[in-house]
């Protein structure tokens, strides 16, 4: 049983597998697990450049994010965001937000502490039997954005090339701007309404608890697509966007920026995951709303629904 992807669908996927017995690696084309719950290291400290955090209303989920609670790898972080529109400024309350001091990166790896992943290994094609690259596998899972698995999948198996193909994906990218000094008016994360630019924009380090004058910020999917080639030269703009919304005089002494081809799904799949009669499953946040709480249930369920047909 393979499972390709180390984002949080496809490990939750493999957790489920592994806990009841079924033989399971999972395949990891990056140098880490995580996928887009995404962190990066600048100068020994990590900001996470993909989800911004994530909300729980999931029974299951909660007692898993409760764990992590336990283990020190996810804490509480704000149910007040600001909005930045043609109206102004303006407080927005809304869900509680959860964020990892150790970066969103860190709640996958603790996840996947008992599954074996193969960082650095690239899956060239998926075939009928099934096959992954060449060897039968007894049932194959895809735990990535559709164009991905598009990519992947061989034109014979009919039902799962449905699915990824009636996927639409949206692309942003992300800016970590790090600063000299914390010169903006207390706030903790911002939704940017109709702006050419910017989308959201996070305070780092009040997200993850220690202070640091980082910033984090996503562009909208329209500036993004116009990018995706040298997202770097996308740098100067983005700072200038930030700057000028929070009226910030000094400019960033460092802007890291870090493209999402397909960061988020558009058009959800039906239920909560795929699995067909040829034995190949699919799972992620396109299946239902594009959050961190659906990529986990994704997985989850589709690890139990190879558990109750490999049994």
């Amino acid at each position: 049983m393979v499972v390709v992807g180390a984002g949080l669908a496809g490990v939750a996927c493999a957790r489920e597998l592994a806990a009841a017995g079924v033989p399971v690696s999972v395949r990891e084309r990056a140098h880490v697990p995580g996928g887009r719950m995404a962190s990066r290291r600048f100068d020994g400290r990590p900001a996470d450049t993909g989800a911004a955090y994530f909300t729980v209303s999931d029974p299951g989920f909660a007692l898993l994010v409760e764990e992590w609670r336990a283990a020190g790898l996810a804490r509480e972080w704000t149910d007040t965001f600001v909005s930045y529109g043609r109206d102004g400024r303006r407080e927005v309350p809304g869900p509680m937000r959860w964020a990892a001091p150790r970066g969103l990166r860190s709640l996958v790896e603790h996840l996947a502490r008992d599954v074996p992943v193969t960082v650095d290994r690239l899956v060239l094609g998926v075939e009928p039997g099934p096959r992954v690259d060449g060897d039968p596998c007894a049932a194959i899972v895809l735990a990535m954005p559709g164009p991905q698995a598009a990519l992947l999948l061989d034109p014979a198996l009919v039902a799962a090339t449905a699915v990824v193909e009636a996927q639409r994906w949206s692309p942003t990218l992300a800016g970590v701007l790090r600063f000299p000094d914390r010169a903006w008016a207390d706030f903790r994360g911002a939704f940017v309404n109709d702006h050419p630019l910017l989308s959201t924009v996070c305070d780092d380090g009040d997200r993850r608890g220690d202070g640091a004058p980082v910033l984090v910020a996503h562009t909208t999917p329209e500036f993004a697509s116009r990018h995706l080639l040298q997202p770097t030269a996308a740098a100067p703009a983005i700072e200038e966007a930030v700057r000028d919304l929070l009226a910030l005089p000094e400019p960033a002494e460092h802007v890291h920026v870090h493209r999402w081809t397909y960061a988020k799904p558009t058009v959800a799949g039906r239920g909560t995951y795929h699995l067909d009669a040829d034995g190949i499953g699919l799972a992620g946040d396109a299946f239902g709303t594009p959050r961190v709480q659906t990529a986990w249930r994704s997985g989850r369920d589709l690890g139990r629904a190879l558990v109750g047909r490999l049994a």
